[in-house]
């Protein structure tokens, strides 16, 4: 159904990236950057999720500012804020640290979760609550909900729209993978597979399209504009299937012509956030993590 001004809601996870290698920060993390993407379209979208009482999320607090999303829609709640430790090799992230902080299992305040049952689409980051997820499809909520690796971490019993990562191998087949959704009570499905593209599972058939190929600056929040595309191109504008796959690629293949998940002030490592994960960094050093 097309929709004029439909209002879209991200809810979950985010993160302060710290690329290590090259020393600066970016902000990011699949729920906050499908919102950012939303944004960026002119659409009305809001991002709901939580930041610890810390300096780390003064930081992302200000790039969601930027970004042109509401900061008094991110809850504060005691204790750390999401930080991830990267090193980055040709463009590929390797991790050496993932800390979800107060974001983890993120359900929202009853007033932000009212918000969410008059919203026109949902979307669910990595790490979402159980909890969440089942009200949602109690409410009969149209969301989608991101698993990446992570395929069966939850029960998808009735939601709408499951993204997952598949293999990039082109020789394995996806096939297999999608009858386990389908199992598993997913209503629609869509893999993505790096070079190897894309598949759209819409519950009676399965779709298949390819990637963009784009040389490679950064691959954070490729899949995450995929995502905001997709949904946007088939669920509220009402394209086909293989015409949303293919707008997503496009609109993942520019992400990685940047840095970060969004366009953004790429900010410097500050000395003091150095200084706070110095073991950590230390440790992965002398084991050549």
């Amino acid at each position: 159904m097309t929709r004029a001004n439909p209002t879209l809601i991200a809810v979950g996870d985010n993160c302060l990236d710290v690329y290590l290698t090259k020393g600066f920060v970016t902000v990011g993390g699949n729920a906050l950057n499908v919102a950012v993407q939303w944004r960026r379209l002119g659409l009305n979208a809001r991002y709901f999720g939580a930041l610890g009482q810390d300096t780390e999320a003064d930081i992302m607090l200000e790039a969601i500012g930027e970004a042109g999303l509401d900061r008094s829609d991110v809850e504060k709640r005691p204790g750390s804020s999401a930080v991830t430790l990267l090193a980055d090799d040709a463009g590929e992230r390797r991790f050496l640290l993932e800390s979800l902080g107060v974001g983890e299992n993120y359900v929202p305040s009853a007033e932000r979760y009212e918000a969410l049952r008059q919203a026109d689409w949902v979307h669910l980051g990595t790490n979402a609550s159980e909890k969440l997820v089942r009200r949602l499809v109690a409410d009969g909520m149209p969301f989608s909900i991101d698993v990446s690796t992570r395929h069966f971490e939850l029960s998808l019993e009735g939601v709408p729209l499951v993204f997952a990562s598949g293999p990039d191998d082109p020789a394995e087949a996806v096939e297999p993978l999608i009858a386990r959704f389908r199992a598993a009570g997913a209503r629609q499905t869509v893999i993505t597979c790096g070079k190897g593209g894309s598949f759209y599972d819409d519950g009676g058939s399965v779709t298949q399209a390819g990637s963009v190929p784009v040389a490679v600056v950064d691959t954070c929040g490729a899949g995450d504009s995929f995502i905001a595309t997709f949904i946007t191109s088939r669920f509220l504008s009402d394209q086909s299937g293989r015409a949303a796959l293919d707008l997503a690629a496009e609109r993942a293949s520019e992400t990685c012509t940047h840095l970060g998940g969004f366009p953004q002030l790429i900010r410097e490592i500050p000395q003091w956030l150095l200084a706070k994960y110095d073991e950590v960094i230390r440790g992965a050093q002398r084991t050549g993590t």
